[in-house]
């Protein structure tokens, strides 16, 4: 399982076209901005590893710890604002964050954390049933997601991003598109070495944090405890 965050990307919605998210540097600036390893100590008491790869989890066959992600950099965000023409958070309006009640002490954390280096957080609290509708129908640009495997191969994590699987027909939630990632999407499926089919999603996996069209934050752990005589 990976826990993210997810943005919305398709600059052909009004909802988009209005946000300082459509630029690539803010979100990026964002991904740089909180520390996953203070969130996983205090809100999580260490049950899951923080998310400093990419969108594929730890654990997965075809991970890869060679896959550099985002990391808790304070002055690279602070930077990535500056270029992104809002230096110290100087004109940059404030960005809904959309989620769950479950989820809310984790997107205060991000809340008080990006507020630091200027990035103003509004944190939304939806009922599940209207939360998944409107994630669904692109309605909300910020929000909070996660993706648990179906099946033990990458390519159900990477589906999240190809172009066919717009939501609400498919779970492209972030209606990010590429053609370079659709046509890696495409050569992979029909690659039957895993060998060389996870290092193509590597490939695909690291186009998608260049875009950061999604924000991962850590990945899931489980604990079970066994009988001794098991």
């Amino acid at each position: 399982n990976t826990e993210y965050l997810g943005i919305l990307v398709d600059t052909t919605l009004d909802i988009v076209k209005n946000s300082p998210l459509r630029n690539e540097l803010v979100r990026k600036a964002i991904g740089y901005g909180f520390d996953r390893a203070r969130m996983m100590t205090y809100l999580r008491s260490n049950m899951g590893y923080p998310a400093h790869n990419g969108f594929v989890p730890k654990g997965m066959p075809g991970f890869s710890d060679d896959l550099v992600g985002f990391s808790y950099n304070p002055e690279l965000a602070r930077e990535l604002l500056a270029r992104a023409g809002h230096p110290g958070g100087r004109g940059l309006q404030t960005i809904a964050l959309s989620t769950t009640s479950d989820y809310v002490d984790i997107c205060e954390f991000i809340q008080h954390q990006l507020a630091e280096i200027g990035i103003p957080i509004q944190v939304e609290v939806f009922p599940g049933a209207a939360y998944r509708e409107m994630m669904a129908n692109s309605r909300m640009i910020f929000f909070r997601g996660s993706w648990v495997a179906d099946y033990a191969d990458p390519e159900n994590y990477l589906s999240l991003f190809y172009t066919p699987n717009f939501s609400p027909g498919g779970p492209n939630y972030t209606h990010f598109s590429s053609k370079i990632f659709d046509d890696l999407y495409l050569k992979a499926l029909w690659q039957p070495n895993d060998s060389i089919r996870f290092l193509t999603y590597q490939t695909m996996d690291s186009l998608v944090m260049s875009m950061a069209p999604v924000i991962p934050m850590y990945y899931d752990k489980v604990v079970r405890f066994v009988s001794k005589d098991v």
